[in-house]
């Protein structure tokens, strides 16, 4: 073991390379696109809060936004960044005009870093600002300027351009899903009444802010029209569903906080509180908040958040003489809540009923939840249906959100995903055969049902999905006929029970091989049919082909290319609120001969498909 530590052991970093060598520290993880909350999306928002901060300050009414391939383009038409200083804005770290509260009283943006991170993640990174007839344009790769141009006159609109292309070196294969872009840049225009935001060719506005985002977000109306309140820092939506969870939309300053805050601990006290006071009874919490559904949105003065990537509100106060987040809440909605619901007796009787609803099946089940309880912290002590890892979720830590829990079945499959894991990071829960059909059953089966009990305590989402153990909850079937029922079936058990899980982007499907293309020098795996043609035409003549039937045929050596560092993960996306009621109605309800001429008439539409061609 060396003990030298000299001069030559101490190294200093340029900003580029060190944003490079510790991207977690600034965009928290990378991804590949997959997951909402990939690094990919993060160098967008980073462009996007500049953009925005201009338009809250008053300066241009529209934003541009573009995504071509792997480019994206953003343009803002405020007052354009100094034209002497464009260099140190994009390259200098700690460079910005929020350091100057009068400025920018209530930005989004607060360190001067988030562009340099942009820039330093990016194989082509071009800046341009507009600013009374002068355009000035710097070119960058990986931080590093490859072109600056001189000062040019311009007959443009004042603002600032940014377009980059994500560094494939650190991101890998990755790709933008449109769902995700679209929800982030909705979310902008709900927050900021009167905001345009055309995005491809596409106009996004709000008219009535967080009334249009919830509206959005559900597919059917909730139990009762939606209770809008409006102060001067805070707006606030609130209605209930018939979904099981809560599903919370938060924002700060227009940003939004995924991970929700002090600012989002502090409503779900208040509406406890107001909600007792006004019916003058003592509810359980959970019956109150129950299936609802809210968007909380506060402006606090240079908020303070847990970490780069401003998903979590850290803030004890409004401001620097301001009240506490937790006082100025709780204040707001007891007052203007209890007004609202004084005024409107119908809405106060539907609120009533759906809380003594939910009060009535906490209780219906409570009597068995401690007997399944005890049954499954009694398998665990010898249950061979989990594999645990060494490294769970905390949505506290950036640096756990690899945790992942393969969900498979079969002891073949399982015993194949086990070999080729990682054990930090990858557990493993495997199936006995298919679970139940538990479309239209009450919570109560969770519990009787020994699969989904054990299932249920794996993930630890009994009491609340915040103990969920992994971030990423992983489907990993048989890509057949088989594989598909139980998939479905999983999907079932999640949307029914647990419909948070996919609403967070917590959900996705294992993508596997179907075919292995190789020959003495190569070896390609491919997922679809197109792979496997240009796999065959680029090794040359006979090269040996494999079709892989399922999982369990797959070797772990094998296997641990796939669940690796170049896993493909299909994300599961909820558009709506509860739109898959719907889905979950005809797909598993028994409407039998509904589903039954779904079938075959898509059957005929695929013997009709010329050869060669897929439905």
């Amino acid at each position: 073991m060396s003990g030298n530590y000299s001069e030559e052991n101490i190294k200093t970093l340029e900003w580029k390379e060190h944003i490079r060598l510790r991207p977690g520290m600034y965009i928290g993880k990378l991804g590949d696109g997959s997951s909402l909350d990939d690094g990919i999306y993060v160098l967008m928002k980073e462009v996007m809060d500049n953009a925005l901060d201009e338009y809250m300050m008053g300066f241009g009414k529209k934003i541009d936004v573009s995504i071509i391939g792997r480019e994206v383009r953003i343009r803002d038409y405020g007052r354009g960044i100094p034209l002497g200083k464009v260099l140190d804005v994009a390259s200098k770290m700690n460079t910005g005009a929020k350091y100057d509260s009068k400025a920018f009283k209530k930005s989004v943006g607060l360190n001067g870093v988030g562009i340099k991170a942009v820039n330093a993640l990016s194989t082509s990174f071009i800046i341009r600002s507009t600013r009374e007839g002068q355009t000035k344009e710097i070119e960058f790769k990986a931080g590093s300027v490859v072109r600056d141009e001189p000062l040019m006159a311009s007959k443009s609109e004042n603002g600032t351009e940014v377009m980059f292309i994500p560094d494939e070196e650190m991101f890998g294969n990755f790709h933008y899903i449109s769902e995700y872009v679209e929800s982030m840049l909705k979310n902008y225009t709900y927050l900021n009444a009167g905001l345009i935001i055309n995005y491809n060719g596409n106009k996004i506005l709000s008219r009535n802010g967080l009334v249009d985002l919830l509206n959005e977000n559900m597919s059917k109306e909730g139990l009762y029209p939606i209770i809008h309140l409006k102060g001067e820092d805070i707006e606030i939506a609130i209605t209930h569903g018939m979904t099981y969870g809560e599903d919370y939309y938060s924002f700060v300053n227009g940003q939004n906080t995924t991970q929700g805050g002090t600012h989002l601990a502090a409503f779900r006290e208040a509406l406890v509180k107001a909600i007792r006071d006004f019916y003058k009874k003592d509810f359980d919490p959970s019956d109150i908040r129950s299936s609802i559904i809210a968007a909380v949105s506060v402006k606090i003065e240079e908020p303070i958040f847990e970490s780069q990537t401003k998903t979590k509100l850290g803030s004890k106060d409004m401001g620097p003489e301001g009240p506490s987040v937790r006082n100025y809440i709780n204040d707001f909605v007891r007052k203007h809540l209890d007004d609202y619901l004084h005024k409107n007796s119908e809405t106060a009787k539907i609120l009533l009923k759906k809380i003594q609803d939910s009060e009535k099946e906490r209780k219906a089940i409570s009597s068995i939840q401690k007997l399944a309880r005890d049954r499954a912290k009694k398998v665990s002590l010898h249950n061979r249906k989990l594999r645990d890892c060494r490294i769970h979720y905390n949505s506290n830590d950036e640096r756990n959100f690899e945790s992942t829990i393969f969900i498979t079945e079969g002891d073949s499959a399982s015993g194949s995903i086990t070999k080729s894991r990682s054990v930090e990071t990858q557990a493993v829960f495997s199936l006995r055969g298919k679970p139940l059909n538990c479309y239209g059953l009450t919570k109560k089966i969770v519990y009787e049902n020994e699969e989904f009990n054990l299932l249920q305590a794996a993930l630890d989402i009994e009491e609340s999905i915040e103990n969920l153990r992994y971030n990423n909850v992983v489907i990993a079937t048989d890509a057949d006929v088989d594989g598909m029922h139980i998939r479905l079936l999983l999907l079932t058990f999640f949307l029914q029970f647990f419909p948070d899980l996919v609403r967070k982007g917590h959900v996705y499907i294992l993508q596997t091989p179907l075919f292995r293309v190789r020959n003495k020098k190569e070896t390609r795996y491919c997922y679809n049919e197109e792979e496997r043609v240009k796999a065959i035409k680029d090794l040359g003549p006979e090269p040996e082909i494999t079709r892989f039937k399922g999982l369990g045929e797959i070797s772990p050596d094998e296997f641990s290319h796939f669940i690796g560092k170049d896993i493909r993960l299909e994300p599961v996306i909820m558009k709506k609120t509860d739109s898959y009621t719907q889905f979950l109605e005809f797909f598993m309800g028994k409407n039998t001969p509904e589903r039954q001429d779904f079938i075959i008439e898509n059957l005929r539409v695929e013997e009709e498909m010329p050869e060669g061609e897929n439905v």
